[in-house]
């Protein structure tokens, strides 16, 4: 597809796209293997809790995995909980026909695994609290989901490839820190997924630079510049989410080392040729953004080991 400035309607985008939807469905179904929830789910730790069966109640004692890692658990589970809400809105943006409507119809019953295998696990292991997790679960999903950028069919595009990438290593990171291998195959089996997930949209907007580069580079800044993780509506998430980046499972390093940057390198946005007006402009705005992201990032990761090594100081001291 040639490069070109014109401004594309939605339709004629979904249109000219759909070719290329196609084409990545067949290679995402040619990709993808078929998994089994109970499978792992360790259901042998399991036992009854208070309530009609008269078991035991949830204890804090019940778990070993390290508290950071259960908030991300909790964040990584509400997220894929409000999965209705995303598939409304992915449904209306890029409709429920052809090869848009297969593939919108396939990600959402691959993604409505992620949170059964993600909750039995915690509920099986005991991990969290069930009680507690349930109310955030009912506020969380009754506060529904709106995109950032409403219908903007290329902004959709653009949020997708990059939270799909940033999902999947906010599971593997939180696998690694529960220190349960149990956990940690689950999460890599469901990062697997979205990392196939994140393949078909980042490729699709690749495609939709050589069909509209200004438009595209515009969505792509106004999404890297206003990203937020879907989750961000949970009740303490800014609590939970400073917990999280204090443990290194997810921070602002994470976030532009291994999400942002290898998405746009794939995408060669700053060597990309043919940017003209609002498109050049936005790129500009772009490579600005992420000079201060870097700024702020180092900054980050350097108070934190100043914390960390101010308070190995400190137990050493009372040793």
């Amino acid at each position: 597809m040639p490069l070109t400035s014109r401004p594309h309607t939605t339709t004629e985008l979904l249109m000219e796209l759909e070719p290329v939807v196609a084409v990545e469905l067949d290679r995402h179904l040619s990709t993808a293997k078929e998994w089994f929830p109970h499978q792992y789910v360790p259901w042998s730790q399991g036992r009854d809790f208070d309530g009609p069966f008269d078991g035991e109640a949830w204890s804090p004692e019940d778990t070993n995995i390290p508290s950071a890692a259960r908030e991300a658990l909790i964040v990584n589970l509400l997220t894929e909980d409000n999965l209705p809400g995303y598939h409304r809105e992915i449904a209306t943006i890029f409709g429920r026909d052809g090869a848009w409507g297969t593939w919108v119809e396939r990600w959402t019953a691959e993604e409505n695994r992620h949170g059964i295998v993600i909750r039995d696990y915690l509920t099986v292991t005991r991990a969290v609290d069930p009680v507690a997790l349930e109310r955030a679960r009912m506020r969380h999903m009754e506060g529904g989901y709106q995109a950032d950028h409403g219908d903007k069919m290329l902004h959709a595009l653009a949020y997708v490839s990059f939270q799909e990438l940033a999902t999947r290593i906010s599971h593997r990171n939180t696998g690694r820190a529960s220190g349960d291998p149990a956990c940690e195959r689950l999460l890599a089996r469901v990062a697997a997924d979205e990392n196939l997930h994140m393949l078909f949209y980042r490729n699709l907007l690749a495609a939709a630079f050589e069909l509209s580069p200004d438009e595209t580079m515009r969505a792509v800044t106004d999404v890297v510049t206003s990203f937020q993780m879907p989750g961000h509506t949970i009740d303490g998430f800014l609590r939970k989410s400073v917990a999280i980046a204090n443990a290194g499972i997810y921070d602002l390093r994470v976030h532009l080392d291994d999400v942002l940057s290898p998405v746009l390198r794939q995408w060669q946005v700053f060597e990309l040729e043919g940017l003209e007006g609002d498109g050049d402009k936005a790129r500009e705005e772009l490579s600005e953004f992420l000079e201060g992201l870097e700024t702020a990032a180092t900054r980050f990761t350097d108070r934190r080991a100043e914390r960390q090594a101010r308070a190995a100081k400190a137990d050493a001291e009372t040793r």
